[in-house]
Parts: C-alpha cells; structure tokens; sequence
C-alpha cells in the first residue's frame, strides 16, 4: 500500500478518538498559537495544514478571518466540519488534499499553521516549499509537532517506538533539521518553545488502535532500552513515557 493511502486510513479509521484525544485538544501551545494569530496586523486568512481533528483550525477561528482545515483524510475532515458546526465556528472550511502539491493560489493565506502532522509527511521538504508559495510575503508559518532527540541512541528508540505503534509514521525530525528545512526552504526561523508531552501508554495504542503484537513489541523495546534513554523518556512502571514537542516560528527570509 502506498504511504499516502496508509496514512489517509489509519487515521479515517480513528477520526473520532482524535477530537477528543486530551494530547490533542488541550496544551498550552493552542493558546500560544491563538495568541500569534491575534497579533497579527489584521484578521488572518489561516491555512491548516495536517489538521487532524481540527483542534489548530477551532484555536485560531475566533481571531481569524477564515480557516481553511486541510487534511489527506475526508473522514478526519468530516469530524472537523462537525466540530465546527457545534462550536458556532463558520469561518472554518474544510478541502482535502496532500501537504506536498496545494492547490492554492501562490501569498494566498497570511498565515500557515501545522500541529502534530507533520512526522507524517512522506515530503517534507516539497510541503514547506508549497508552503512558502502559498504564504503572503509578510506572513507567519507556524509549526508544532514531536520533535527528536539530538542524540542518535534516544532518536533511534523513538522512531522504533513511532512505527511500531502507527504504520503512517515516517519521522519525529530534530529541532536541528527543521531549522535547517526550513532555512532552505526560503524561511527565517526559531524554535519559540519546547516541552515534554507525557503518552500514557494504554490511551496512546488505544488512539491509533496498534495490534496487540505490536503493542507488546513497544513495551520489550521500552523494557530492553539502555537506561540513558529509558532515563531520557522518562519511561514508567506501566511504560507511560515523555517525548519532546516543539513550535517553530518562521516567516519568509527576504523580511525576516
């Protein structure tokens, strides 16, 4: 099957748990993110990129003057409009479609927003070109996801533990690479924040519904991880575990 199409299933399948998955409806960085989009110079045009479930669209709507929530998964889409139309938020519109080819015209939107999408991404290098094209020139893109360890040993178990648990991932990128991505892809950028997101165990295979045999392979790696890492993720009798999360900020280079 091609990634595409694993992604666009396993996350059609689990649409509904993601609304109200805590990780992904609470978090300070859905305030920050508001906040961001409030000081703009005028009511933003948002795109959304990777949205999920929506929780990035319903943090912006109320300061933006529309949101486009964009997703490879119609199903995902479908929650999101739902959403939407209980919240009263009807300057959200739903289009569906791949992050690597968007069919926007180029400085459409003023600002451009992901959150927790993109360790999905089979490009990620031609998505954030795209993105470039479709931002206004003094526009602001904001990136939030899983971010790696720098070091190799605890980068290796997360992308082991990632997989195992969800065929759609393809990588948690360092803070380092995505400075760097984005630097080539024509964009000035900062890490403005970083945290640790805790997984609980049970409700993080739940979500994605992991087979049990993968389940049980996640917790012999856990087990079997040398202590630096263990020590690193802060892994838990009940293998409950901390991982690093990230919002990056960046705007075109040329007005940086």
């Amino acid at each position: 099957m091609q990634q595409q199409a694993i992604v666009a299933q396993q996350f059609g399948n689990t649409a509904s748990a993601y609304l109200t998955s805590s990780v992904h409806a609470q978090g300070a960085d859905l305030a920050q993110l508001r906040e961001i989009a409030a000081g703009m110079p005028r009511r933003p045009v948002v795109l959304d990129l990777g949205c999920g479930a929506g929780h990035a669209s319903f943090a912006v709507a109320p300061v933006a003057d529309s949101v486009t929530a964009y997703d490879l998964s119609h199903e995902m889409l479908d929650v999101v409009a739902n959403a939407a139309r209980e919240r009263g938020h009807h300057t959200i519109s739903t289009q569906q479609g791949n992050v690597a080819t968007l069919p926007f015209i180029d400085a459409s939107f003023c600002m451009v927003v992901t959150r927790f999408s993109a360790h999905h991404w089979l490009d990620v290098p031609a998505a954030l070109r795209e993105v470039r094209r479709v931002l206004k020139p003094n526009g602001v893109f904001i990136i939030i996801d899983i971010t790696a360890p720098e070091s190799p040993l605890h980068d290796t178990t997360l992308q082991a533990v990632e997989l195992l648990r969800d065929a759609s991932h393809v990588r948690d990128y360092r803070a380092s690479e995505w400075l760097r991505m984005l630097s080539d892809a024509g964009f000035a950028s900062e890490q403005l924040n970083h945290w640790k997101l805790q997984m609980k165990f049970d409700e993080w295979t739940a979500r994605m519904r992991t087979p049990a045999e993968r389940v049980t392979a996640i917790r012999s790696l856990l087990h079997g991880a040398p202590e630096e890492t263990r020590r690193y993720f802060a892994v838990e009798a009940d293998d409950s575990f901390s991982i690093d999360s990230s919002l990056f900020k960046a705007t075109p280079a040329n007005l940086a």
